[in-house]
């Protein structure tokens, strides 16, 4: 499976972003995809998440103000971020996995990654 994400840029406190991440090869019935995001000298954290079955999980910080989506029948998913602050700024990685765990927060249980995209949100 690859990913091939794109989006992410500048924007003021309070602007809007909107990332999107294609999965492209065989994947599994229980596929998952999601966002990661990575600030400088952190720990890569989960954002947020949608499995095949349409559940959605967010991270405490975004709810309410980021939406994940999917394009109906295929494997793109969109990542709405509004109200942006300045401690979203980071680098944003779509990852996808074929099998559910109840490690899901943790980003070495994901098993395939896109490359990262820049988002700096400006105060």
């Amino acid at each position: 499976v690859q990913l091939q994400a794109s989006g992410g840029g500048l924007v003021q406190t309070g602007g809007s972003l909107r990332l999107s991440c294609s999965a492209s090869g065989r994947t599994d019935s229980d596929f998952a995809m999601g966002w990661f995001r990575q600030a400088p000298g952190k720990e890569r954290e989960f954002v947020a998440l949608r499995r095949s079955n349409n559940m959605l999980y967010y991270t405490d910080s975004v709810k309410g103000r980021f939406t994940i989506s999917r394009e109906y029948g295929k494997n793109t998913i969109y990542l709405q971020m509004n109200t942006l602050k300045p401690e979203d700024t980071a680098v944003y990685y779509c990852a996808a996995r074929d099998r559910w765990t109840t490690a899901w927060r943790t980003a070495s249980s994901w098993h395939y990654w896109g490359q990262g995209t820049q988002v700096t949100v400006s105060s």
